[in-house]
């Protein structure tokens, strides 16, 4: 019997490819994946915040939520597509 070990970063990338999404993805959680996809984090004004592929050109803007760290579903959705684009998901 094999056994296989996901890691991190394949674990992050099965829950945001979730469909319908999951309600429970916190914006570090996205952080994370984005950063280990080759995304770089450009801090904006306030919440803003900005994550750059520069292989793929490919440029994610969001708003850091807030109160809570949860993602609305709409903006996973959105995530999603740039998420397969870039991290071969």
């Amino acid at each position: 019997m094999v056994s296989y070990c996901m890691s991190k970063k394949d674990k992050l990338l099965k829950k945001f490819l979730e469909v319908p999404p999951k309600k429970d993805l916190t914006f570090n959680e996205l952080e994370t994946l984005l950063l280990s996809c080759g995304f770089s984090k450009i801090d904006g004004a306030g919440s803003a915040v900005k994550f750059y592929n520069k292989e793929r050109d490919v440029l994610i803007n969001l708003h850091k939520p807030h109160p809570s760290p949860i993602l609305k579903v709409y903006l996973v959705k959105q995530i999603q597509i740039k998420i397969k684009e870039v991290c071969n998901g």
